[in-house]
Parts: C-alpha cells; structure tokens; sequence
C-alpha cells in the first residue's frame, strides 16, 4: 500500500483523466475509498513528482491561438483554477511549458453583488505559498478588449510566491482604444498587496498601459492599509508597454534587480505612448494637508533599484517622482535617472550615456526648482554621465554631489536655489563649444559648499550669474573652495554676491560684474591671453588677499575699471607675476 501522500497525487491523477471538457467540474469527489483501484497508471505527458505539478494544456480544455473572447474567458478560469486546485492538493511548484493562449481579462467575471471591475481579481491570479514556472515556449497573451483597466497576471493579496519565466503580452497595439480616455491603466503583471514573493527572469511586454505595477490595497492612512512588501523583481525583461515598463505606486523593502528594461512608452504603428512614459518610476500619491502637511495615500519607500539596463524609453529612465529612501545603484541607463519629491534618494555608481548625440535635458536630475520641505537629504555620487546637455541639476536642501564623472556637456553641474549643500570631488570634461562647468543662473545658494572638483570646459568652467540676489542674501554662506578650474576663456562673474572664491586654481582670467561682498583669497591664476583679475562696471567690498597671479607679458594682473572705485577693492599679499 503507498503512502497516503501518494494516494493523494492519485486522486489528482483520477481528476485530471475525468475533467469534462467543458471544464464546468474541474475535480471529481475526492472522498473515493480507493483511487489506487482506479488508477494504475500515469496518463501520457501528465507528470506528478514530489509537490510538482506539471500542467498539459489540452489536458484541461486550453484553447491555443486566436480565439474569441469567451473561450478567452474559459482559458482564463482553467488556469487559474487548477492552479488553485494543484494547492489544495498539496502542490508547491506549478510548470507551464509549451502554451500560447489568449486570456479574456477585461471583463468582470466576479459573482458578487459589487460588480465593479478590480484588474487584479479579474486577472489570472497566483495563490499563495506557491511557485509558477514557465519557460521561454510559454506564452500567455490578453485577449485584446475595450477595458480601460486590465491585468493578465496579478499577485493579489498573497504571499511566498514565486514566478519564474514565460513570455506575457498586453494588448496595447490590438487594443480598443474608442470608448475614450487614457486606457493606460492595462498591466500585464501587478503585484498588488504582495508580500514576500520573486518575479524572475518573465518578459513582460506591449501592455496598453504597465509592463508592472506594484501597489497597495488601501490607502496608506487607513487602518486596514494592505501594503506589498520584501519583493524582488530580477532578471526580467520589460519592453514597449505603452504607459511605464516599471511602476511602483506603493510598497515597502522592494528589490529590482538585473532587469532589461526597453523602450518604455514609444509609440508603435498602432498606439501612441500614455505619459510619464519612463522605464520605471517611483510614483506614490500625496496631497497637502493644507497645514504644511501632507496626506499619504500611497507610500513608496526602502526601495533598491540595482544592476538594471534601460535602454530606448521615450521620456526619461527611472525617476523616482514621489519616493522615500530609494537607492539607484550600478545601473545603466540611455534616457537619464532622477528623482523630483524625494528624501533618502541615493542616485550612485550608475552609466548614464546618450546614445545618439548629445541628448537634452540632464543625465541625472535631482529635486524641484521650488520650495519643498519633503525633498532632502539626497545623494548623487559615483556616476559616469556622457552627451547630455546637463550633466547633473540639483535643488532643494541637503544634497550631496560627489564622485562623479561628467563628460560632453553644455553644462556639467547646474545647482539651482541651494541650501545646505555640497559638490565636490567631480570631475567634468567637455570640448563643446559653449559648454560651462558648473553655471548658477539666478538661484540662491545658502550655506553650499563647492569644492575639489576638476574641471576642463571650453567656454567657462565656472560661471555665476545672478547669484544670491533674492530673500536673505546677505546672510547667505557660498564657499568656492580647492577646485581645478581650466578653460580656454576666462570665468566670469556676474550681479553675485556673498561668495568666497578660495585656493582654486584657474588658468584663465576672472572677469567680475557689478557684484559685491566677494573674497578672492589664496587663488592661483595662470593666464597668457587675459588679465589676471578684471572688475568690470560697478563693484562694491571686494577682498584680494594672498593670490598668486601669472600673467603674459602686456597684461595686468588686477584691472579695476572706472565704474568701480578702487577703494571698494582691498588688496592686500598678493603676488604679480
């Protein structure tokens, strides 16, 4: 006699060879006294091994190709419910291999009395503690709809699950866009209120709206707040989805790792992409108390995007638009990485390279260029940046620049509206024509410290123009500090004031505007085809003190124009040479 494990596989046996057809019982009753009379041997192609559970689909009355939506439909609640059935059986792991079928999920199939359409209950749902393997001949398609909303493969409320492989496709270019608005909520896969589950090595492709979204049951401020949480997406392929190939709306400790992620939000001969149209974007939900506050309605925090390749997305790479304590690291990205309402936000040891000329914008893009008291204590460092117009732009508090490497550029670093903040130990080359080292443009800086970088531009490796002329400004704290500046042409200063420009070294000339409260002390300047110092216009409580200036023969080393007074110029151990 076998164990009773084994008269268990058994039973299951017995219900896969007596299924009907029209797959209205998929499981007999299993209360028979002795399925082992019954069965003597394995049907053909059907395996039964441990807690593996190997799925045939002719064997269940799946219907492969194009078909119409209600055997669609039929597909669709076939697998779901043998998947449902193989767990209460006693099965782990559930292996799909040569399929491809359409799945009717656009419709509401739910017997309830609420009958509003849930993408993700509607969708081909995964239990729990349960592990799905298909392989690359396993192709799982939608049934192409109306739905403004969809999903084909959702993780809804459950946790230890595994999904392993397969090829999933939206709709998006057979979809039926007429019934108007966005139709860009289409999923192919959506972790929703997921907990401690793997999505690994799945293509997930051409959804009308997200290759993937992971979000939440309830809003962040209810008590009965269902969030996702540890999940790690890796391996994975996402391409062409027509909204974001990415999006994680809410959830907690969640891991994506080693994914191609492509082509994010084109457009295709048949579909127009649906904005924001990134790779992936972190993108919770948040409105103002009205207090100074906020309300929380999604919340996406502890999240590590790590090791992924964007390449092709329409707007930009990964952002993080309203996100906590994101980490964005060794990634390699065409369209540029960034974050917008962030705190906690380290953007590090990334390969972001325009591929096709330079592109515009900024390779990395870090804040909002307006007050906010949510976006702080942000980290960009460690990052290789080439052929964007920008290489780095950073606002708000708090932030620090460090590390990186900016090559081919109109502007490598541009600080807009500063506070408490550091760039330093980045190097920046570029041989454009107009190109600036680091340039601030009517922006405050208070209390930013710019120091140790290196840097090769051909029209000004630092410019300051309109600096610290606004609110407070005479308070104000801005420290140039130890940096290599080289440039063909000379630097220039413009309307800027309460700056210290100290033991830089420059190897062109310094042309200095209608500022005032500025200190050059401990400079090195080198030049043969400028003066030294030059004060143009009209100037007030300027300090020289202790630079060393070199100069071609014919030029002069501190040049104080008839607009400035000289008094307001206070020189004192400088060396002319």
């Amino acid at each position: 006699m076998k164990t009773t494990y084994n008269v268990m596989m058994l039973t299951v046996l017995l219900l896969l060879v007596t299924t009907s057809c029209n797959n209205e019982e998929l499981f007999v009753d299993t209360s028979l006294e002795d399925p082992e009379e019954i069965i003597k041997d394995e049907p053909d192609g059907i395996e039964l091994n441990d807690k593996e559970f190997t799925f045939i689909p002719e064997h269940w009355g799946i219907v492969q190709g194009v078909v119409d939506s209600q055997t669609a439909l039929n597909n669709r609640n076939i697998l779901e419910s043998i998947m449902i059935k193989a767990k209460s059986q006693g099965f782990t792991t559930f292996k799909i291999d040569k399929l491809d079928a359409y799945f009717e999920v656009g419709i509401v199939t739910s017997e309830t009395s609420n009958q509003n359409f849930y993408a993700s209950i509607e969708a081909i749902n995964v239990p729990s503690d349960f592990n799905l393997i298909m392989t690359d001949n396993t192709h799982l398609r939608v049934q192409p709809n109306s739905a403004p909303k969809y999903c084909l493969l959702a993780l809804r409320d459950v946790s230890n699950v595994t999904v392993t492989g397969g090829n999933l496709y939206g709709d998006r270019d057979e979809h039926d866009y007429s019934s108007g608005g966005s139709h860009e909520w289409g999923d192919v896969v959506e972790l929703h209120a997921a907990r401690n589950s793997t999505i690994d090595n799945v293509k997930m492709m051409n959804g009308s709206g997200d290759g993937l979204r992971i979000h939440s049951l309830k809003h962040a401020f209810e008590a009965d707040y269902n969030p996702s949480n540890n999940l790690t997406v890796k391996n994975c392929t996402l391409d062409s989805n027509r909204r974001n190939n990415i999006s994680i709306v809410d959830g907690f400790n969640i891991y994506i790792d080693s994914n191609q992620i492509l082509n994010a939000g084109i457009d295709t001969p048949n579909s127009k992409g649906a904005n924001p149209r990134f790779g992936l974007d972190v993108e919770a939900v948040r409105k103002s108390d009205g207090n100074g506050g906020y309300i929380y309605y999604q919340k996406a925090e502890d999240i590590y995007i790590t090791n992924n390749t964007e390449k092709g997305s329409a707007n930009g790479g990964m952002t993080v638009h309203i996100g906590y304590n994101v980490t964005i690291d060794g990634n390699f990205s065409e369209r540029g990485l960034s974050y917008t309402y962030a705190y906690g936000t380290k953007i590090i040891n990334n390969t972001v390279t325009a591929v096709q000329g330079r592109a515009e914008g900024a390779g990395i893009g870090g804040g909002k260029n307006s007050e906010s008291n949510s976006i702080y204590d942000n980290i960009i460092a460690g990052n290789t940046i080439t052929g964007f117009d920008t290489g780095i732009n950073i606002s708000n508090r708090d932030v620090k620049v460090y590390d990186n490497i900016i090559k081919d550029f109109e502007v490598g670093i541009y600080p807009i509206n500063l506070i408490d903040s550091e760039i330093y130990n980045n190097t920046m080359i570029s041989t454009q024509d107009k190109s600036k080292g680091i340039f601030v443009f009517r922006s405050n800086m208070d209390n930013v410290i710019i120091r140790n970088n290196d840097i090769t531009a051909e029209a000004n490796s630092i410019k300051l123009d309109d600096c610290n002329n606004s609110g407070d400004a005479v308070n104000y704290n801005f420290l140039i500090t130890g940096n290599n500046f080289k440039s063909p042409s000379y630097t220039k200063i413009d309307g800027v004031q309460g700056v210290e420009f100290l033991n830089n070294s420059f190897n062109q000339g310094i042309q200095v505007y209608d500022s005032k409260n500025l200190v050059f002390e401990g400079n090195s300047v080198i030049t043969n085809s400028h003066n030294g110092i030059r004060f143009r216009e009209t100037n007030y409580d300027i300090t020289l003190k202790g630079n060393k200036i070199d100069v071609a023969e014919g030029r002069d080393c501190v040049v104080i124009d008839s607009d400035t007074n000289t008094n307001e110029i206070n020189q004192s151990s400088n060396a002319c040479i």
